[in-house]
């Protein structure tokens, strides 16, 4: 993609700049609205819906050549946005199914998983794309478009791949009538076997994710 096209003024549709740029508010925006918690029972759907459509973004970036910004150095986009509301919010709609196990390179042998939380995941790749969004709407289209592929490969495309896979396997479990093995907020302090905190387990994720969201079980 030329410069010339890159600085396009008159946002045509059909611009890659302007695509990606709409797909990653319209992201910014759901999940900001998702994380008020007015519309718990379908916060994970939705949220798998916004995380896949954003990661076609992502796809995008990352197949397209290399992008070089105008600068040499990046021009200052001023102080991050503060998500910590955003991060606790998240949490609390989420609290069921926050905690997950991710391994961060499936390439690097023998690595084992390690606890992620989608809430975090979620904040961190909405701080990544936040960042390039003031450059965009500041007029510095290369810019942004550099930041988000750079940042894409070294952050918020790993980071938001992983909160899908998580986000999906709720909604597969549910669906297909799989107990989950464990939820975090789960008491597993009375004493229950593994078989019965298997049991448990399923009927909390059942009654607190699986109901709400008005997903029937496979008989």
């Amino acid at each position: 993609m030329s410069d010339a096209t890159l600085h396009m003024t008159d946002r045509d549709p059909d611009d890659f700049a302007v695509q990606i740029a709409d797909q990653v508010e319209s992201f910014l925006v759901a999940v900001t609205e998702v994380a008020k918690g007015d519309e718990p029972d379908s916060a994970v759907p939705f949220l798998l819906l916004e995380v896949s459509q954003l990661l076609l973004a992502g796809g995008r970036l990352g197949a397209h050549e290399d992008i070089v910004p105008d600068e040499r150095y990046e021009p200052d986009p001023g102080p991050e946005a503060d998500v910590d509301q955003l991060r606790e919010n998240l949490a609390r709609l989420l609290e069921p199914i926050d905690v997950y196990s991710e391994v961060f390179d499936p390439y690097e042998p023998r690595t084992a998983p390690v606890p992620a939380r989608i809430s975090d995941d979620l904040t961190d790749v909405i701080t990544d794309l936040r960042h390039g969004m003031v450059h965009y709407r500041a007029g510095r289209t290369t810019e942004a478009l550099w930041w988000w592929q750079f940042s894409y490969f070294s952050n918020w495309g790993s980071t938001a791949s992983a909160a899908l896979r998580a986000l999906q396997s709720v909604v597969a479990h549910v669906r297909l009538n799989q107990p989950l093995a464990a939820l975090d907020g789960l008491d597993t302090d009375q004493g229950l076997g593994d078989d019965t905190l298997e049991i448990e387990a399923g009927r909390v994720m059942v009654e607190e994710i699986g109901g709400p969201l008005g997903m029937r079980p496979v008989v």
